[in-house]
């Protein structure tokens, strides 16, 4: 799947936040929404309510498309349980966000490019598939070779970005484990988002 490479500091304006954690905020510069009329905030439709939850979710896991929403939506109607809460957790189990969580790269973007190019291994082994889904018990590392990378060291340094509680992080720094499987209520996301209403939207879109 290829990488997201449109213009982030204007989904970031849309959903009035830095949901990409970059350094440089772009709320600071431009506080409100992109275009010409972007200060006048009209009022939604449920229809319309339900596609901006939608599109949140895509930004915030770095820009999924519509067809690794429906097959994570898919996935969660497979098994048994809340189907909100096992949707959830798929996306956030996913390889790319589990590193971003690990403090392994400073953004979303950073952590899938990490993947992508080798340089994270699941189990001891090298995994590749930035959609691969982590497993309770599976540890996630940082190659040997990869780990004294730059972009790696500076993102370990952020300590203010806080790692989940399904998660745990080594001493060394370059390997973590998944815990448990992260339930609804634990998963940081960097806004609020209406997992449910996603659920119906796509439900009924497809």
């Amino acid at each position: 799947m290829a990488r997201y490479r449109g213009p982030k500091n204007r989904i970031a304006r849309k959903f009035g936040a830095n949901i990409f954690g970059k350094a440089r905020n772009p709320m600071l510069h431009k506080q409100h929404p992109p275009g010409m009329h972007g200060a006048k905030r009209k009022k939604k439709s449920d229809f319309g309510v339900q596609l901006e939850e939608r599109q949140k979710l895509k930004a915030v896991f770095g820009m999924l498309s519509q067809k690794q929403l429906v097959n994570a939506y898919r996935k969660a109607l497979q098994r048994k349980g809340n189907t909100a809460t096992l949707f959830l957790e798929q996306l956030e189990c996913r390889l790319d966000n589990l590193v971003y969580r690990l403090r392994f790269a400073s953004s979303i973007f950073g952590a899938q490019q990490l993947v992508s190019h080798g340089h994270v291994h699941v189990d001891g082994k090298k995994v590749d598939r930035r959609s691969f889904v982590v497993r309770p018990g599976m540890t996630i590392s940082i190659r040997s070779k990869s780990r004294q990378m730059k972009p790696i060291l500076t993102a370990q340094e952020n300590i203010s970005r806080e790692i989940p509680e399904y998660l745990s992080l080594e001493d060394d720094k370059f390997s973590g484990k998944l815990l448990a499987s992260p339930q609804l209520d634990q998963v940081p996301l960097a806004i609020p988002i209406n997992i449910p209403l996603v659920c119906e939207f796509i439900s009924h879109t497809t």
